[in-house]
């Protein structure tokens, strides 16, 4: 960071620096990892929503990761873009080759130092952990201004000696300091005081940017992210959906809007475009496939439903009798286009932009031709509907193998037999198979045309409306050599979301390109 910048931040004390991780600590959750186009417009929109920093992956990880930060860097018109890097100087090397062409790059480094990570996890005395902080930090700084410095498992590591790491850290020239409640350990009391120790006892404190990390592993995320600014943290670490690893980070949506919300107890701005939140959970939704829980705070479906009598009535007298927010103010609208078969392109794209959609010619035609195919089958298409048909589409866009037939025999005379046409790279392929249930048989069709050894391990459906002639959406999580991914598919038919959603799962894992008869699969996932 600058002179300048450091002066602005220091004379701003309440300004929050909103730095986002879902493309680096979100895709990290198991199952969802992004393509690089997915990445690309996942950064985007965060450019886009306001975020100040987004940290766009981990550089040393693969190749796939590199050329991801640094196409993001090269991309990326407003936001610092940080990588993250291992106390180790060839990541802290790769780091810097990722990020040098952004307008403001940084390199983000860590070390354990808690007692329990340095003797298990680092195998190395205090002593040496100290020396590695300061190195690690001159390093970087030799490549950027801007370093940011994390203590993993800050918050279960000795106050004396977290001071002193942090004090080093400083004084090799780190811009930023991060305690990061790595494991989700800490209540919201003890964060804070931790924050006011080491700001009061570490003699250069004042030339830092102090920065919160939580983990939701007791569901204490965002309370101790709102704990660490009372604690005097400026910077906030979090994921669009709370994704990330294990329970997932603190949610953007959810701390940016009690930010806004209780703006009497809470006295800090950020520069968050809070109309865009729900469209930027769709995407990061969509591209990952991990759907968004119904009641989730600020972006589930039933954050702003209203199904008690008393409530409605309520709501019809004022809408502040059981909202503290309005629901444009996170970019749900009231108002809707009854949507149906008569409903033409214009109209259609009008209701995606109002939805957060924007999709390009070819998308927005395929979508559309679905959603006219839907609105033959059903009596009235819901925003719930339309939603699920995007988002599949979205997801299933540029895949190797898509589904063009299908075909199933069930009953209670059995077999069940399912016939399956795949395209795969362009050439249709046909098989049939029995199983125990439509389902099963269309899944051993699939394996059929597509060998492979991935073990499934989720199968669920839900319905997205009310009704028998509802859309189904279906979620499929595959492992195969130590990996899981999860995907979805949406169809008013149960057992062609069946097939879409498999497909769609065998798509990710894919990594090989499959050329005339399919050869057996084996998935090469980034770490």
């Amino acid at each position: 960071m600058s002179n300048d910048n450091q002066s602005s931040v220091s004379s701003n004390r309440d300004r929050v620096i909103i730095f986002d991780t879902t493309l680096r600590d979100g895709e990290q959750s198991p199952g969802a990892t992004m393509t690089f186009e997915e990445k690309l417009e996942v950064a985007d929109l965060l450019d886009a929503l306001g975020v100040d920093v987004i940290e766009a992956g981990f550089p040393i990880a693969s190749e796939g990761d590199f050329e991801a930060v640094s196409a993001i860097a090269r991309r990326v018109k407003r936001a610092t873009v940080a990588g993250l890097a291992r106390a180790a100087f060839k990541d802290i090397d790769r780091c810097a080759e990722a990020v040098k062409h952004a307008v403001r790059p940084r390199i983000h480094t860590f070390i354990s130092t808690s007692p329990l990570h340095m003797k298990y996890k680092l195998q190395k005395e205090p002593a040496e952990v100290l020396e590695m902080v300061t190195a690690q930090v001159t390093r970087a700084r030799n490549y950027v201004e801007d370093v940011e410095w994390s203590a993993e498992d800050g918050t279960r590591t000795d106050i004396d000696f977290l001071c002193r790491t942090v004090e080093a850290a400083i004084k090799a020239g780190a811009t930023t300091i991060n305690i990061p409640d790595t494991v989700g350990y800490t209540v919201p009391e003890e964060y804070e005081r931790i924050f006011r120790t080491v700001r009061e006892r570490v003699p250069n404190s004042d030339k830092a940017v102090f920065s919160v990390h939580c983990h939701n592993d007791l569901g204490l995320a965002v309370a101790n992210t709102l704990a660490g600014l009372a604690g005097g943290a400026r910077q906030i670490e979090c994921t669009i959906n709370g994704i990330g690893e294990r329970a997932g980070n603190a949610a953007l949506e959810e701390v940016v809007m009690a930010l806004r919300t209780r703006a009497d107890v809470l006295p800090y701005s950020n520069n968050i475009e809070t109309s865009m939140l729900t469209r930027a959970s769709k995407l990061v939704s969509a591209v990952t496939s991990f759907p968004v829980q119904y009641n989730k705070a600020i972006v589930g479906r039933n954050a702003f439903a209203h199904e008690s009598g008393i409530h409605q009535d309520g709501m019809l007298k004022n809408a502040l009798t059981y909202e503290i927010m309005t629901p444009e103010s996170v970019g749900v609208s009231k108002t809707s286009l009854v949507m149906g078969k008569h409903s033409g392109r214009n109209a259609f794209r009008t209701k995606l932009k109002e939805m957060g959609y924007e999709l390009g010619e070819n998308s927005l035609e395929d979508a559309f031709n679905r959603f006219k195919a839907l609105a033959d089958k059903k009596k009235i298409v819901y925003d719930e509907d339309i939603e699920a048909l995007v988002d599949d589409e979205i997801g299933h866009a540029g895949e190797r193998i898509k589904v063009e037939a299908l075909t199933v025999i069930a009953g209670t005379m059995g077999p069940q037999t399912a016939t399956l046409t795949l395209n795969i790279d362009g050439q249709s392929q046909t098989k049939q198979a029995v199983g125990n249930g439509p389902v099963d048989a269309i899944f051993n069709a699939i394996k059929a045309l597509v060998p492979n050894e991935a073990t499934l391990e989720l199968y669920q459906v839900h319905a997205v409306t009310e009704g028998t002639d509802a859309q189904a959406e279906v979620s499929v999580r595959l492992s195969e050599n130590g990996r899981s991914v999860t995907a979805k598919g949406a169809d008013p038919d149960t057992l062609v979301a069946s097939a879409r959603a498999y497909v769609a799962a065998l798509n990710k894992l894919m990594v090989k390109r499959l050329k005339g008869k399919p050869e057996p699969m084996t998935a090469r996932l980034k770490p």
